[in-house]
């Protein structure tokens, strides 16, 4: 599996922990880190853009933005035709997101969201697979939204 990371300056170490997570839990899978890189100003859209855009053309499997919040990064990455980027806050939504919606993108928020339920947010939803069933049928809806605009 190939995952993309970005977040802008408000979540940079949020981003580090996250990495180090995935290196020692999740060590089979390939993990970019599109930036940023310090605490200088970023745009989130751009950061945004840098993840998602390599998920939607298949170049990448999966992706995790990070913001200060993340509510504004994960508005960018769902402007992406093909991501269904969550924002998470605790472990039920993640595994719901995985579960229930398919979610290709994780968000969160550097800023208002601790290191330790970050890490098991992170574990919960790289380890939560697609139900499928009744869900997929629910996912094609909200992908033929993208169809009607």
């Amino acid at each position: 599996m190939k995952l993309i990371i970005g977040s802008d300056h408000g979540a940079v170490d949020l981003k580090e922990e996250v990495k180090r997570v995935l290196k020692e839990e999740f060590a089979d899978v390939q993990v970019e880190d599109v930036g940023t890189f310090g605490t200088e100003s970023v745009d989130y859209p751009d950061i945004a853009e840098k993840v998602c855009t390599p998920v939607a053309k298949g170049e990448a499997d999966r992706g995790i933005v990070l913001c200060g919040t993340g509510i504004g990064i994960s508005i960018a990455a769902n402007k992406i035709k093909g991501i269904r980027a969550a924002l998470c806050h605790e472990t039920y939504t993640a595994r719901m997101s995985r579960e229930h919606n398919n979610a290709n993108v994780l968000a969160m928020g550097g800023r208002t969201t601790g290191f330790e339920i970050a890490d098991e947010i992170v574990r919960t939803w790289m380890s939560t697979e697609f139900a499928g069933g009744r869900h997929e049928r629910r996912v094609n809806k909200i992908m033929a939204l993208e169809a009607k605009q």
